[in-house]
């Protein structure tokens, strides 16, 4: 069985390989060279931090390996290609994500990793059969297996937790504030779970006599002249930028550690918990009721907080807890085998008095050290860093401050090239800039804009065709699809039954063409309908409402997974800003060329060339 359960390990691999990013940048202290003694070197830099080329082959053979063994043909030049650059931005991606963890001071205690991995084992896990009895994951199972792992395997899978845990720290702060509304699970439920049946006719608006179609010059300018807004090109800046985050530091996380210290000494002293609860815990929820959180089965808390309910001794007051929350103290007034009743004192983590006036005094250093000297060179005398930072007006993002619109106004409307803001501040941090160059909004020139304009007007030209065909034919097959269909010479399709978030044939997804038909009555024919790809008329056969009591039974349910999704999507969009002005140098070009390609020693580039 053994054997089996080892086998269980593999899938650790490739998120070992990105975990280790965080401590071979920030924990080992690779030279500027990106080797750290006997490695191949770098194969690029994030933010001026080295991209260690064993770490993006391990992360390329780990992601080749998984799709070699998903199918039977080999894997093509095309897809090695891809896989090729799915590592590369895996890697960057969790440099990104480590230097972010850095810079909000997000960490993972070895507490929190032992307590993950005894109670919390990652989902692969979880559902693998060889940890499950009569169909359910069997706890008892997985940690006899941890606890016969060899050395090299336990560090492997705490290489994942020192990874998996901080993110999902930074996951809950990005994402934080969602919310759905019964509305919106409703209108979600209907989409998915309302559908109709119909039949259509559809005209291809190439088919016929379309070969004649031709478009002047006159009418791709007027297109032009008159479609300003498609060819609209926002104004950019290209800007240097200091940030100056307010997320609190480790010294702030010891002072609410020192804090909940003090508080539980209190209540051994003899202090009334309740007391205690209701006048120093953050958590309002709870601290109105004397800290209670009532009766909860086990596993509902997370990870941290809940495998301390299961060890703290009942009406004991445990040590502090640290989750993402804050510090915790608890106390368990009842235990049973799946459920426990517990009370809870919360102290946040957060600037203290004497953090936030070293932060303003900072700013204010840095706005006048600004006034005098160039920004970067106030920061490298504050001992801040300074990067330089591409914005467009729609998209004012900086990487550790958020949207910083106000700076934006600043760069585009009042400063000149070389001139250096005051200290904005957002909710995030404090910031300032200095503006390098910009360039006005404006409007794509019309040589540019020109084929895209032409292949528009002919695909117009070619669907009025197309819909002046079906108004003929309609005008003689008196309502009847099957008439209409004969009398132009197009069969009548029927297809499954679909929901609004369907893909349909011919029709498409979440068109007008699919709206028509949720908000047609049987027995009656559409008006045509263009779709991107075709004329339609449809014809609709039956209407099958959303039960309303299935989805009251699943409604919370499915606002916990939309809740999950949207922080998910934050995220990603989060991530794509931090990548869209990160300073990202690709050398995989270079580093992976042939040998018989590479430049001669003492040649440029080679080895012993120039630098």
């Amino acid at each position: 069985m053994m054997r089996q359960l080892r086998e269980s390990t593999k899938w650790i691999m490739l998120a070992t390989a990105l975990a280790f990013v965080g401590l071979m940048v920030f924990q080992w202290g690779m030279d500027i060279t990106g080797q750290s003694g006997g490695g191949l070197g770098t194969i690029g830099r994030v933010n001026g931090v080295p991209v260690p080329f064993d770490l993006y082959e391990s992360t390329r053979r780990n992601l080749y390996d998984q799709i070699a063994a998903s199918q039977e043909e080999p894997i093509t030049s095309q897809q090695s290609k891809e896989i090729e650059d799915q590592a590369w931005d895996e890697v960057v991606n969790q440099i990104l994500i480590g230097q972010e963890l850095e810079r909000r001071g997000i960490t993972v205690t070895d507490e929190e990793i032992k307590s993950a991995a005894n109670f919390s084992p990652p989902p692969q896990l979880q559902s693998d059969p060889a940890f499950q009895t009569d169909g359910a994951f069997d706890l008892q199972k997985y940690q006899t297996w941890m606890a016969g792992l060899p050395t090299d395997v336990l560090l492997e899978l705490e290489a994942y937790y020192r990874s998996i845990i901080p993110r999902g720290k930074l996951l809950r702060q990005v994402g934080s504030g969602v919310f759905p509304s019964d509305g919106e699970l409703w209108q979600a439920w209907k989409d998915r779970n309302e559908s109709v049946r119909i039949r259509f006719v559809a005209v291809d608006p190439a088919d016929g006599a379309t070969e004649d179609i031709a478009v002047s010059d006159g009418e791709i300018q007027r297109y032009y002249d008159g479609n300003q807004d498609e060819f609209e090109v926002p104004a950019r800046a290209r800007l240097e930028v200091v940030v100056l985050p307010k997320t609190p530091t480790a010294v702030d996380s010891a002072a609410a550690r020192t804090r909940a210290d003090s508080l539980r000494g209190a209540i051994e002293a003899g202090a009334d918990f309740a007391e205690v609860a209701r006048t120093q815990s953050t958590d309002q929820g709870s601290a109105s009721l004397g800290g209670s959180l009532g009766t909860f089965a086990k596993g509902r808390m997370v990870a941290p907080f809940d495998s301390a309910v299961w060890a703290v001794r009942i009406g004991q007051v445990s040590a502090p807890v640290q989750t993402s929350f804050g510090w915790h103290l608890i106390r368990v007034d009842e235990r049973w085998a799946d459920s426990a009743t517990a009370s809870h004192i919360l102290i946040p983590v957060q600037r203290t008095d004497a953090s936030e006036i070293a932060l303003l005094t900072l700013a204010d250093s840095l706005e006048a050290l600004a006034e005098e000297r160039d920004l970067a060179e106030a920061a490298r005398q504050l001992g801040l860093g300074a990067d330089t930072i591409d914005l467009t007006a729609d998209f004012p993002f900086a990487s550790g401050a958020g949207r910083i619109g106000e700076g934006m106004d600043w760069a585009l409307e009042e400063a000149e090239p070389g001139e250096a803001s005051p200290v904005f501040e957002t909710s995030q941090a404090f910031y300032a800039l200095q503006l390098v160059s910009k360039e006005p909004a404006g409007v794509l020139p019309l040589a540019e804009a020109r084929s895209i304009i032409e292949q528009r007007l002919r695909l117009e030209k070619q669907m009025d065709a197309a819909e002046a065909r079906i108004r003929e034919a309609a005008a003689g097959a008196n309502g009847s699809l099957d008439a209409l269909g004969s009398t132009l010479g197009t069969e009548v399709r029927a297809p499954e039954a679909f929901t609004r978030t369907d893909f349909v044939p011919v029709l498409g997804r979440q068109n007008r063409a699919v709206g028509t038909a949720f908000g047609m009555s049987p027995g009656h024919l559409s008006d045509p309908i263009r779709t991107d790809n075709a004329v339609v008329v449809l014809e609709v056969l039956e209407h099958v409402a959303a039960d309303s009591t299935a989805f009251e039974a699943q409604k919370e349910g499915q606002r916990l997974a939309l809740q999950q999704q949207e922080a998910s999507l934050r995220l990603q969009e989060w991530l794509e800003g931090l990548r869209a002005e990160a300073r990202i140098v690709d050398r995989r070009d270079e580093v992976l060329r042939p040998a018989d390609e590479q430049p001669l020693p003492g040649t440029m580039g080679g080895p012993f060339g120039s630098r």
